[in-house]
Parts: C-alpha cells; sequence; structure tokens
C-alpha cells in the first residue's frame, strides 16, 4: 500500500538526531553504521542481509539512479562514485525534514554540526546538549563555581532547545526520585575525577545533572532500549525511571523518553499516566525496515496522540535520515488507514493525528 497523500505532503520535526559523516565511508564503516552493533564480523555474515540493508537497496539505490534492490556491491560503488556532501544532501532533503534537535555530543569530530546539517539540508536545526558529554568537557575547569557557572550559562543557551541523557549507558535508568544537594554532585565529581577519570559513570553527578537540566527548564531526553553494545539492556526499561518521573511530574518539564524498542509499550504506558512523558520509536523505524508499521501501531497501542513525536536518531550515515522519515510515514500512513477502515475516527481526525505526531507535538513540547 502507497503513503496516504496528506502524510506524504506532512513536513517533518525530527526531535533526536546526530550529524552525518564529514568524509567517504569504506564498505566495512557503512555496514557497522547500518546496525547497532560494534562491527562487521564474518561469523554473522553480512548487515545488508538484515531489515535496514534491505530497505536500502530498496528505497535509497533509486534516489542514487540505481534500480530499486540494487546489490550491495553496486549500490556502494555508485553511491563512492559520488562526492559525500552530494550524497548527504540527496537524502537529506528527499526526508521531508524541516527541522533537525542534533546531539552533537557524541563523536562530533566525525560528524557535521548541527548548522553545517542544517546548510546541507536546506533546513533549520537546533541543538540537544548531551549532559554527561557536558559535564566531561566542562570537568577541567579551574574551580568548582566556574564549574558551575559554565554548566548552567550553557545549559541556559539561547540555541539549546533540549537536554539529553545516556544514563542508560553509564548507569541504567533506575534514577532515584530523590535529587542530589549540589554539595553531594561537587563531592561526587571530585571522586570521578581524581580516582575513576574517563566517561562519566556516577550515579550521584547524572542524576544531579538531570535535575539541572529540569531548572533550566529544557525538555530532558532519556535514551532507552535498543543502543550499542554497552548497554546493558535490562537495565534501560524506562519503567526504571519511575521514582524520577513522580518525583518531576508537578515541574511541567517535559520528559522525553527516545527509541523505547523493545519497550515501547512500557514507554507509551508512562506517556500515558505521567502529564510530562512523552515517546517516539527513533532508530527502530528505520531498524525495523519493512516490519516497522506493525511496530508503530504498538507503540501507538495507549499512548495519547499528542504525546507521540518522529525522530529519527539518525547518526553517520544520510541514508538513514531518509529512511526514518519514509518507514515512519509508511508505518503512520498504514495505522491511519487501518483506523479508518475500521471507523475508528474520521478522516479530520486522522490529518489532525499525522500532524500532532510529524510536527506539532515537538513545536509546542520544544517551544519551537
Amino acid at each position: 500500500m502507497g503513503i496516504l497523500p496528506f502524510v506524504a505532503e506532512l513536513g517533518l520535526i525530527d526531535h533526536h538526531c546526530h550529524g552525518v559523516l564529514r568524509t567517504d565511508s569504506t564498505r566495512e564503516e557503512f555496514e557497522s553504521l547500518l546496525l547497532e552493533a560494534d562491527a562487521v564480523s564474518p561469523l554473522g555474515g553480512s548487515f545488508f542481509d538484515s531489515a535496514l540493508g534491505f530497505a536500502v537497496r530498496r528505497w535509497c539505490a533509486p534516489l542514487l539512479d540505481l534500480p530499486r534492490h540494487a546489490s550491495a556491491e553496486a549500490y556502494l560503488e555508485r553511491r563512492n562514485s559520488l562526492h559525500i556532501t552530494e550524497v548527504s544532501r540527496t537524502f537529506l532533503m528527499a526526508s521531508g525534514i524541516h527541522t533537525f534537535l542534533v546531539d552533537g555530543g557524541f563523536q562530533p569530530d566525525r560528524l557535521l554540526s548541527a548548522p553545517e546539517l542544517a546548510s546541507l539540508a536546506g533546513a533549520e536545526a537546533r541543538e540537544i546538549v548531551r549532559l554527561e558529554h557536558l559535564a566531561e568537557e566542562l570537568s577541567t575547569a579551574a574551580t568548582t563555581n566556574e564549574f558551575l557557572y559554565q554548566l548552567r550559562l550553557r545549559l541556559r543557551s539561547p540555541s539549546v532547545v533540549g537536554a539529553k541523557s545516556v544514563a542508560a549507558y553509564r548507569m541504567g535508568l533506575a534514577i532515584s526520585g530523590e535529587r542530589p544537594t549540589e554539595d553531594e554532585a561537587l563531592r561526587a565529581m571530585y571522586v570521578w575525577q581524581t580516582w575513576n577519570p574517563g566517561p562519566l559513570k556516577d550515579p550521584v553527578v547524572i542524576s544531579w545533572l538531570a535535575w539541572e537540566a529540569m531548572d533550566a527548564g529544557l525538555p530532558l531526553q532519556f535514551h532507552v532500549g535498543y543502543g550499542d553494545s554497552d548497554i546493558d539492556l535490562h537495565r534501560c526499561d524506562p519503567s526504571l525511571l519511575t521514582p524520577f518521573l513522580r518525583a518531576t511530574s508537578g515541574l511541567g518539564v517535559p520528559v522525553m523518553l527516545l527509541h523505547n524498542y523493545p519497550f515501547h509499550r512500557q514507554a507509551g504506558y508512562l506517556a500515558q499516566v505521567f502529564p510530562h512523558v512523552f515517546c517516539d520509536l527513533g532508530l527502530a523505524t528505520h531498524g525495523l525496515g519493512h516490519q516497522a508499521s506493525r511496530v508503530l501501531g504498538e507503540a501507538l497501542e495507549i499512548v495519547p496522540y499528542g504525546k507521540f513525536l518522529f525522530s529519527s536518531d539518525a547518526f553517520g550515515l544520510p541514508e538513514l535520515y531518509y529512511l526514518g522519515a519514509l518507514l515512519f510515514r509508511r508505518a503512520l500512513s498504514d495505522f491511519l488507514a487501518d483506523g479508518l477502515r475500521r471507523d475508528a475516527f474520521l478522516e479530520e481526525d486522522a490529518h489532525r493525528i499525522a500532524r500532532l505526531i510529524a510536527s506539532e507535538n515537538a513545536s509546542r513540547v520544544y517551544k519551537l
């Protein structure tokens, strides 16, 4: 089935994404960026033999003047014959995304910045601050007062529209509902810097950073579920955030649950019962390829439609922006068409649901 016309025409706000690579990719790098795996292994075969790999060959190949389902070899040969800037511009502009909210705190040296991404796509971009990366950057400040000043100044920058925590990677999502004091956080910072240099994993500091973002009034994103091999998946269930969500529910500051697969039903429940919680399906949408419609339907089972957003979580490969948007449109179209067939809502309601999820919810929550 094709995409409903009013869904095909929607402009999208991608409320969580990263930059694209500055340089061309080898086959190994390209394949490793398709999925969340650390690297391609001969034990598992090619990552082109995956739902996402087949989606690249089916949907991306024609944009590079190749036939549908072109072989992986033909696709990469054609792609590498073009300049990376041309490839990126082609896929970014074809996505129909008009605003990118960019987390630039992961491998920034490899990727275009938010302004560079916006320029290439002929779109707008705003910044999402990655809290743990920010604390690591500022940890060399001469004094604690300077650290606090710079941290709070950054969180209140006019260019910043949200903050993100990668607590899921560093400690899991069992964040206490009790706020650490500033003194407790600074003592924990000292111990971390002195005895455990490296990525910030201290639960006191990570929790305190989340509260600091809330103080700044920034929508606070949490990575949830599906991710790289350095997460323990059982610690990435969003229901573990329940004490924190109870403690912050009266602040009027949104909490955004990102990706969520395979916990998308738990995320939908939390978005229903807590007034400040929102969710998406993120990178799972393109990761699922032709199966995206089924899982988007599951993600939308109980969540109010005013609390679900589009995001791609695209990283590195411009194809992931295009596929994230395309497969989202197809999945949303299937969901709405099924509802119309079942007389679940009127066509005008379907139009409104589509607008909410595509851009209006993000525009409202992030005050764009």
